[in-house]
This record gives structure tokens, C-alpha cells and sequence, in this order.
């Protein structure tokens, strides 16, 4: 009895040593146990440690697009997710654009009494000063042959518009045309070895997406931020065509004109646009679809100018007192001399309701949809006036250009 005791006892206390031993070998050294565990684990189990191991670097394939998203767990089990690949593929079409301008001012004399400061603010003295400005923007390559995409308002006025490519090289820019409708520009460049951006034209925009914005903020160079889509279709009356991408991504000064990219690296905004009280971003940025982008640089390198139908009258919304179940629409708010609304016979007050026997879904569709279609076309237009329907035909003339900052 007493040697079954003294074996049992033995057993106990070389179990506990043991696991002290392992206690203690675990603190000390937590990677022995690993290299242990790999050793004495049976085959099945080893197969599995080696398969896991081989899957803890994993690239995923973008289909149709050619692009990647690369997940890889460098330490323990976090993931980390990189756009490095969108970058490498989009950053290098994306350049930095300085405007030159020469502005005249005048040396005003200011009287320092209050009472004639009223009656005379200031009276300018000696000859102009002749002064240089330079503003900052971005563009983006749109094609190996030298066409870049960018704001109206980045050149506009420009005398000098000097290009930085992303490989340092320094070129001259011409300006091919511009649009003040959507505060788009379209310039050339001559040089050798151009990249150019893929554009997203077959997977749509959803708010939610990840994107990036490449551009030149401040003058700083290649700087690519990070965020989502906020909204789709945002309107803010800044120019006459606006269908805005809302995105939380940091724009500031000098990234306008730049690239909004995807996941994959695809074009598919043109940096435009920011609101913020203090100037910088804040969180609310907005970019140029890019089919609206597409369309405006194939009219201009085709034409030297965008050529849209109009029907020469201004829209706003319906009051919801004409349009109680919602059916959209858009209320003829103006319309000018010699137009085509004129000769059609609409009045101001009209609300219409369909274009060629289509619902006309708000405003800016009927905008867009005549801007479509070419001038000389001939369209049905269906509302009502007083409440009394009416029908009517319209022959559309072509938009007169805006001029830039009207």
C-alpha cells in the first residue's frame, strides 16, 4: 500500500514540475513552444499549420478590371489591406499643373479722414503695377497622345501653364478648349513616354466605395488621401451641369483637377470642389463624374468646344403644391429672347412634364437630356399651364458658350 502511495505521489509531483517547466519556458521563450508544437504535431495536423501558412499572403483578382487589392498578414492574425497597386497604376498619370498669369493693380491713396473715406474710398495713384500670380491645380493624363482632363478654373486666364509629369520631367501646356458649364479643360502636352489612366466605365459608383484622390495639394506634389463615396448626384449651382460625387477624401488647394480613382486605380471623378468655413478640408469634397468628364474631352478634342441642344429656357422645381404626388417634373422659371422655347410657344409659369413622351424626372434630367441631344433636333414636349395640359414641338439651336466666371 505504501509503495502504490510513493508511485502515485512521484507521478503527482513530476506532473507538476512539469508544467511548471512549461510555465516557466512559455514566458521566458513563447517561440520554443511553437517550434515545439510543430515538432511533436501529427502529419495531418503539420499539412494543415503548412497550408495555412501558405494562404497567410493572399491577392485577390479584380475581374474586368486588372487591378488589385492585396491582403497579407505580416504578424499574428491582422490583415492588412493596401491600395499601393491602385496608387501605382493611377499616381503616375496624375500631374501637377502652375498657371501663370500677369494681373495689373493700382497704388491706391486712402484719406485718413473718416468722412472722406466715405466720399472717396480710395484714389488710385501712379501707373498699373504689373504683377505675376501663379495658381496651383493638378490634371490627369487621359491619353498616351498627350490629352490631360482638369478644372476650368485652374488655366482659366492663364498665359503660361506650366506641366510636372510624375517622373520630375517639366513641359509646357496648351490649352485645346475649355467648358464653363461643368468647369472642365481640356490642354496638350508634347512629350515622349506618357502614361495615361484606366477609366471605370463598366462597374458603376455606389456610395460606400473606397477611393482615392491623387492630386497636388498646396504645391506639395504626388499626395493620394483616402475615403469613401458620401453621395451621388450632389447639386451645389456652381456651374450649369452638375452631378456631383460626394467623398469624405482630404481635398485641398491644388488637388482641383486631379484624380478621383477607385479601388483598382480607374478614373472615375475629376476633383473639383470643397466646402469648408475655414478653407481647408473638412471632410466634404467634390469631384466630376467622370462620364461627364469623358464626354466634355471627346467634344472638345473633336470640335474645340462642347456642343449641347437648348432649348433656351431656365428651370427650377416643381412647388409641391403643382406636384403633389411627386411625379417630378421641371417649372419654367425663364426664358430668353429668340429662343426656341420662345418660337414653341412656352410660357413662363409652364411646368413641364415630358420630353418626347418621356417623364422628365427633375430639372437638371430635362437639362441634360437636351444638352444630349443635337442642335436642330426636334422634340415633343408635354406639361401643363394653369393646370390645363398642353403639347407642343420645339426645334433645339445650340447652347451659346458661357463665358468663364459668368
Amino acid at each position: 500500500m505504501k509503495t502504490m502511495y510513493r508511485i502515485c505521489l512521484f507521478v503527482a509531483q513530476f506532473i507538476v514540475l512539469g508544467l511548471a517547466a512549461a510555465f516557466v519556458v512559455s514566458v521566458v521563450s513563447p517561440s520554443m513552444v511553437g517550434r515545439v508544437r510543430h515538432v511533436f504535431a501529427p502529419a495531418a495536423a503539420g499539412s494543415s499549420l503548412s497550408a495555412a501558412a501558405d494562404t497567410r499572403s493572399v491577392t485577390r483578382s479584380a475581374p474586368d478590371h486588372g487591378g488589385v487589392v492585396s491582403e497579407s498578414t505580416p504578424a499574428g492574425d491582422a490583415i492588412t489591406v493596401s491600395y499601393a497597386q491602385a496608387v501605382a497604376r493611377a499616381a503616375p498619370a496624375v500631374v501637377s499643373i502652375y498657371a501663370n498669369k500677369v494681373i495689373s493693380t493700382r497704388r491706391m491713396l486712402v484719406p485718413t479722414n473718416p468722412v472722406l473715406q466715405r466720399m472717396f474710398p480710395g484714389i488710385p495713384i501712379g501707373p498699373p503695377l504689373q504683377q505675376r500670380q501663379q495658381s496651383l491645380g493638378s490634371g490627369v493624363i487621359v491619353g498616351a497622345d498627350g490629352y490631360v482632363l482638369t478644372n476650368n478654373h485652374v488655366i482659366q486666364g492663364a498665359e503660361e501653364i506650366q506641366i510636372v509629369l510624375y517622373d520630375g520631367r517639366v513641359t509646357q501646356a496648351r490649352v485645346i478648349g475649355t467648358d464653363a458649364d461643368t468647369d472642365l479643360a481640356v490642354l496638350k502636352i508634347d512629350a515622349a513616354n506618357l502614361p495615361s489612366i484606366a477609366i471605370a466605365d463598366k462597374t458603376p459608383l455606389n456610395v460606400g466605395d473606397v477611393v482615392l484622390a491623387i492630386g497636388n495639394p498646396f504645391g506639395l506634389g504626388r499626395t493620394v488621401t483616402m475615403g469613401i463615396v458620401s453621395a451621388l448626384g450632389r447639386q451645389l449651382n456652381l456651374s450649369t451641369y452638375e452631378d456631383f460625387i460626394q467623398t469624405d477624401a482630404a481635398i485641398n488647394q491644388g488637388n482641383s483637377g486631379g484624380a478621383l480613382v477607385n479601388a483598382y486605380g480607374e478614373l472615375v471623378g475629376i476633383n473639383s470642389d470643397i466646402y469648408s468655413p475655414t478653407g481647408g478640408s473638412v471632410g466634404i469634397g467634390f469631384a466630376i463624374p467622370v462620364g461627364t468628364a469623358k464626354a466634355v474631352l471627346d467634344q472638345i478634342v473633336a470640335h474645340g468646344r462642347v456642343i449641347r441642344g437648348w432649348l433656351g429656357a431656365e428651370y427650377a422645381n416643381v412647388p409641391l403644391a403643382q406636384a403633389p404626388r411627386d411625379r417630378g417634373g421641371a417649372l419654367v422659371v425663364a426664358i430668353y429672347s429668340n429662343s426656341p422655347a420662345v418660337l414653341a410657344g412656352l410660357h413662363p409659369g409652364d411646368v413641364l412634364l415630358t420630353l418626347d413622351d418621356t417623364p422628365i424626372a427633375s430639372p437638371l434630367d430635362l437639362r441634360n437630356r437636351e444638352a444630349n441631344l443635337a442642335p436642330g433636333t426636334k422634340v415633343k414636349l408635354g406639361g401643363e399651364r394653369n393646370g390645363t395640359p398642353f403639347s407642343l414641338d420645339a426645334t433645339l439651336q445650340e447652347r451659346p458658350q458661357r463665358q468663364a466666371g459668368g
